[in-house]
């Protein structure tokens, strides 16, 4: 699958943009164990607008995370294009569109899935960001606002005639947020449109090699994209690669390259954002690193409660 210029390989997979979760030091992570492309936290387009520092940051990234796109949000056509200029003066592999973010301080605003209420002003936008760039511009959204407006078939046609280079769809409305179980059918109704000559990204529920082969297979879908399974998990990028390709072989790392891996995530969390924020932010991914493994949950919480690199450190090295 190629975007652009880039080539992903065969059944690339992808992860996806997570607020909070994926900054620099996590989609550095990622891209070592397997992540064929990473995408920036979202950006609100009214903060870059408004040159908010904070959002300008999210911006940034090594050219060890390429191939990288920074996704940006918006409800106002000249914001998002201008956001979408600021984000391309930073040079990531491609610009994308969230119009899926289900949270209600952004679809409250009229931003993320909300436009999957208002087509004509989710078109408007994409247009000009496409005219505007010389990236190639994706988008990523979700099957529908609810049960009754399930019109991700008809959108996505929408936006491809709009000039978007490939489409990311998650299984589930907005109005489901992250319960219930998403529904693949009707990404594989987009993926199996005549009328579709765009690569379809598959999102939701993918948390394993088997789940991602049936999805390929059933549905014919071009990529995977994980979000939350790949939390305190960057392994999973590999497993599911090495499934596909591999004739159903799982890795499953022990606990030394857990400990080492996790290790390694905050050593970088902490260079980037300096000893505190780095130990504090990396808290959220201990469970997923430790999930599953005998008398962890003590372990776990000792850390919670330590503020240096050598301190953590010295608890995780004693469990082997």
């Amino acid at each position: 699958m190629k975007i652009g210029k880039t080539d992903l390989g065969e059944f690339p997979v992808l992860l996806a943009p997570l607020e909070d979760i994926t900054d620099s030091s996590f989609r550095n992570i990622c891209r070592m164990h397997g992540a064929d492309l990473v995408y920036t936290e979202f950006v609100s387009s009214e903060a870059l607008v408004r040159s908010a520092v904070k959002s300008s940051n999210k911006m940034i990234f090594d050219e060890t995370e390429r191939p990288i796109g920074i996704q940006i949000f918006g409800n106002n056509v000249e914001a998002m294009k201008n956001a979408a200029i600021l984000a391309a003066e930073n040079k990531p592999d491609l610009i994308d569109i969230n119009f899926g973010c289900p949270v209600r301080k952004v679809a409250m605003k009229g931003a993320g899935a909300a436009l999957l209420k208002d087509i004509p002003l989710m078109v408007a936008i994409t247009a000009e960001v496409v005219k505007t760039v010389n990236l190639p511009v994706t988008v990523k959204t979700r099957i529908g606002w609810d049960e009754d407006s399930k019109v991700i078939v008809d959108v996505a046609e929408r936006l491809q005639d709009a000039g978007i280079q490939v489409i990311t769809i998650h299984g589930r409305t907005r109005s489901q947020m992250y319960s219930g179980v998403a529904d693949w059918t009707l990404i594989g109704e987009v993926k199996n449109n005549p009328r579709m000559k765009i690569p379809v990204i598959g999102n939701g529920d993918i948390d394993s090699g088997p789940k991602a082969l049936e999805m390929f297979n059933r549905y014919g879908v071009d990529g995977i994209m994980i979000g939350r399974a790949a939390i305190g998990n960057p392994w999973i990028f590999n497993d599911i690669k090495s499934f596909i390709r591999k004739g159903g072989i799982q890795l499953v790392p022990g606990l030394d390259e857990r400990i080492s891996v996790c290790l390694a995530h905050l050593k970088l969390a902490i260079q980037k954002k300096g000893d505190y924020k780095g130990i504090v932010e990396m808290r959220k991914h201990y469970a997923g690193y430790f999930r599953g493994m005998p008398g962890f949950k003590k372990v776990r919480m000792e850390i919670l409660t330590r503020n240096t690199y050598e301190e953590i450190e010295n608890i995780l090295r004693n469990q082997v």
